[in-house]
């Protein structure tokens, strides 16, 4: 010991050269392994547990789970700052009056002592539970030697740089302190090797996973720790608890670093070395702090994976989940929307069905859309409020959030995870900027078969929007193209054409999105006649209408027309008067030309009602509000008297 004493401190060079050499287990020598022999009062001898320890995550390997806590791991870096692991050991405390040590001293002999537990624990770790089990394996053969190397990591550089050069430093410091009553420069020196705990607590997650693995499987496995673990030497402790060791170790050199900073003296020769080691010590917690919560990402994903069923397509440790929750489909057949689940990844969309019994998996994925390609906007629609659209390359959703702040939420998760899309894929330009009209517009040509398209709902139409032919429920039923997302009949989508979005599968398509996505052009059964003085499409929206609104159908008079209809005044032919019954019908079942009528409230005393009235022609209508039918009165009062939208007084009326 006297001859290691006076030997220089080795260089970065000479560590680097000692770490190569001494890689082979059971070639590190064991010279300052041994438990710290002079401990103050208050603090406890290691092992049996010192005052470093957490309680341990299990008693037993046999007992209780075998996994650390990912919330206890995601704790250490705000909880070990607290100092309370310290408070039961204070050296020097036992000195009565007058025969107190500096306080920075205190703080050094406190590193010390931590230093040689720790040490003693990495010596059990690597010199004891590493070769007993590497041995093992290599005469019985009943577990691979490769499974003992990755439960351990680097755990045998990071023994030899504290058991041959950072604990024997740390010594010789102290004990020659009246001379040199500094550490700065000796943390300095070292502490850029710390940064190898990065690769011990990156693999850390899948060491425990393996070390539990394998104890379930290999009975020779479980023996060697069974047997080692019940010895003093682990204070029977697991492995697993002696592991964590390392995790938490450079976090608890920073807090002591900065205790000892705190105490120094102004005028402290080892100020400036002392500052700059506590900045070299922040970066190596930082790489370790980075490897914790990169480990906590992996476990988090890994869990999401388990709970979608471990499917081939979608397991990917690359991935980053950025939201998740439960949403409301919008169907184009049911008229109530139906529970579903969304998973938004940084490059895909899973849309989700949960399952009715959760044994395993506990969500059936239904579509994965791209993030690439895809488009989200918000809705206006007043049956369904806080309603949003995503529409991908795969398919397009119509959703429901249960407040408008949830749908914000949701907007601005999808749009973000676009926009990261699109920053790093600069060949694809198409960006989402904003709203793209109206809900139902009809997909630009060059997008047919590309992108899913938005289905228009079922109770929206009355008729074909192809060939405008009523349907029923025998003879003329609902289908819709897949290219365009029309509601049209059998007749009129009796084609099938290959779609890209669907990995060019033929599907069916209408007679018009055929001709275009195929070029075979098709006689029609049909003679071309003129467009009907009632086939006029409904302008849903407020841009193409001067009033649109639905309107209760009162009186025999509307017949089979059914008592509800879509009313609207086009701005292209104000004097008229389409009642439709269905805002997407392409063919309105009346028109009423209003020039020469007259506008009155109904005789019913419901302030809602109003009518038209000429010449023994009498309509009535009831609005939904009493305002909303103000403003059909005064809308059809301008219309009769001839008014025109290019002429003062124009204004929109619309709902």
């Amino acid at each position: 010991m006297e001859g290691a004493s006076k030997e220089k401190l080795a260089s970065v060079s000479n560590l680097v050269t000692v770490f190569e050499k001494n890689r082979t287990p059971g070639a590190a020598p064991r010279a300052h392994v041994s438990e710290a022999t002079h401990h103050s009062p208050g603090c406890r001898s290691p092992p049996p547990p010192g005052p470093w320890e957490r309680p341990s995550v299990g008693e037993a390997l046999g007992s209780g789970s075998r996994t650390v806590s990912r919330r206890y791991l995601s704790s250490l870096k705000n909880k070990l700052s607290s100092g309370a692991w310290r408070k039961s050991c204070q050296p020097g405390a036992h000195l009565g009056p007058g025969m107190q040590e500096p306080e920075e001293k205190r703080i050094v002999q406190e590193l010390l002592e931590t230093e040689q537990a720790y040490v003693a624990r990495l010596h059990l770790l690597d010199q004891v539970f590493f070769q007993e089990l590497l041995k093992e394996a290599r005469s019985s053969k009943a577990f691979p030697e490769d499974v003992v190397r990755l439960i351990f990591s680097n755990i045998s550089s990071i023994y030899q740089f504290h058991a041959q050069f950072f604990l024997p430093e740390l010594q010789r410091r102290l004990e020659d302190w009246s001379a040199t009553p500094r550490i700065g420069d000796v943390i300095q020196k070292l502490a850029p090797f710390l940064k190898m705990y990065s690769e011990y607590v990156k693999n850390f997650e899948r060491a425990v996973e393996l070390l539990a693995t394998w104890t379930d499987k290999s009975p020779q496995f479980q023996e060697v720790l069974t047997r080692i673990q019940s010895s003093e030497a682990s204070g029977s402790l697991t492995l697993q608890h002696h592991m964590l060791e390392p995790v938490q170790r450079i976090p608890r050199y920073e807090l002591l670093l900065k205790d000892y900073v705190r105490k120094l003296p102004a005028e402290a020769p080892d100020q400036a070395d002392a500052q700059k080691a506590l900045d070299m010590i922040f970066s190596a917690a930082q790489h370790s702090n980075a490897a914790i919560t990169e480990m906590e990402r992996l476990q988090e994903l890994w869990d999401v994976y388990q709970r979608l069923g471990l499917e081939d397509d979608i397991v990917d440790p690359s991935n980053t989940l950025l939201r998740e929750g439960p949403v409301l489909k919008i169907s184009f057949r049911r008229s109530d929307p139906i529970e579903r689940y969304l998973f938004l990844f940084n490059n895909m969309l899973l849309y989700c069905v949960p399952r009715v019994i959760q044994v395993g998996a506990h969500f059936q994925v239904r579509t994965r859309i791209d993030v690439a390609g895809m488009k989200v906007r918000e809705l206006t629609d007043a049956e369904f409020p806080h309603s949003f659209l995503v529409s991908g390359k795969q398919r397009t959703l119509e959703l429901q959030a249960r407040s408008q702040e949830e749908m914000i939420s949701w907007m601005q998760a999808c749009q973000a995870a676009i926009d990261q899309i699109e920053k790093r894929n600069e060949t694809f330009k198409v960006a989402v900027q904003g709203p793209e009209g109206d809900a139902q517009k009809e997909l630009q040509s060059e997008e047919l078969g590309l992108r899913a398209p938005q289905w228009v709902r079922d109770k929206m139409v009355t008729m074909c929007m192809r060939c405008q032919e009523p349907f029923n429920a025998l003879t003329r039923r609902r289908h819709h193209c897949r290219a365009c997302g029309y509601v049209v009949c059998a007749r009129c989508s009796d084609y099938r054409a290959e779609l890209k979005y669907d990995d060019n599968r033929p599907n069916r398509v209408c007679f018009d999105c055929y001709t275009f996505l195929t070029g075979n052009v098709l006689l029609e059964d049909k003679e071309d006649k003129r467009r009907g003085i009632l086939e006029k499409g409904s302008p849903a929206g407020s841009e193409q209408s001067l009033m649109c609104s639905f309107l209760q159908l009162i009186g025999d008079k509307w017949g089979k027309s059914g008592s509800r209809g879509w009313c609207v005044i086009p701005r292209d032919d104000p004097l008229v008067l389409y009642v439709y019954a269905a805002p997407q019908d392409i063919r309105a079942h009346t028109s009423i030309p209003l020039l020469g009528y007259q506008v009155t409230a109904g005789p019913q005393g419901d302030p809602r009602v109003f009518q038209l009235q000429q010449s023994g022609q009498l309509y009535t209508f009831k609005a939904e509000t009493e305002e909303l039918r103000g403003r059909w009165m005064k809308a059809m009062e301008r219309a009769a008297s001839g008014w025109n939208p290019g002429e003062p007084n124009d204004g929109d009326l619309s709902d």
